[in-house]
């Protein structure tokens, strides 16, 4: 079994997932530092609080005080960091240039730039590269170690970046693919793959080593 396998078997088993939810490329990004350590429907309400309020935009995020920031973000949890996470991200992105310059960048330099934010780390990072700049970077996150340990293709503890180079190289480098792939992962693992696992109803149950009979 591959990697491109499994997509085949994902995809034909879901279809397409639409995924990442956001109506711009500077919501995605707001979303990528939210969702650290929380469900995405949390991060939904924080995001509707700032759209409420007329504070999303990087602009209006720096000239709020960052206590009522924090008290906006107060759903998606540990709001306070994650106030100053967003302060610190938005002020390097209007100096940066915003979306225009940034696009201009080559993935390589983007990717080294963004780890460089306080509170933006190689997850982060690659949701923000893969989603907000259709760069093709394979996002590895907690359901993509846990699916892919159980079926034998990954080492669940191994590092991030050998992990991302493991994807990034056993795939055809294209963004919309990556996008979708990880979306079906998500889904998958949320669903069947939770971290006790539904295997009746998987549709990688033949192919996986780690099936419970």
């Amino acid at each position: 079994m591959t990697l491109a396998q499994v997509y085949t078997k994902l995809f034909a088993c879901y279809g397409p997932q639409h995924w990442w939810p956001g109506d711009s490329p500077f919501e995605i990004m707001v979303g990528a530092i939210l969702t650290q350590n929380t469900a995405w429907t949390n991060v939904e309400r924080a995001i509707a609080n700032l759209v409420q309020h007329q504070v999303l935009t990087p602009e209006a995020i720096l000239a709020v005080p960052v206590d009522q920031l924090a008290q906006w973000l107060q759903p998606s949890g540990y709001f306070n960091v994650k106030a100053r996470r967003l302060r610190h991200f938005c002020q390097w992105y209007v100096d940066a240039g915003q979306l225009d310059s940034l696009s201009q960048l080559d993935t390589h330099t983007l990717r080294k730039q963004l780890l460089a934010v306080n509170g933006v780390g190689p997850e982060t990072a690659d949701d923000m590269l893969l989603y907000a700049f259709a760069r093709p970077v394979f996002v590895i996150d907690a359901y993509t170690r846990r699916l892919f340990s159980r079926l034998h293709l990954l080492e669940h503890d191994a590092g991030y970046e050998s992990l991302r180079h493991q994807f990034e190289a056993g795939l055809k480098a294209e963004a919309a693919m990556f996008n979708e792939y990880h979306a079906l992962i998500v889904r998958h693992a949320k669903d069947v793959c939770k971290k006790r696992p539904l295997c009746a109803n998987c549709c990688l149950k033949k192919v996986c080593p780690s099936r419970e009979l």
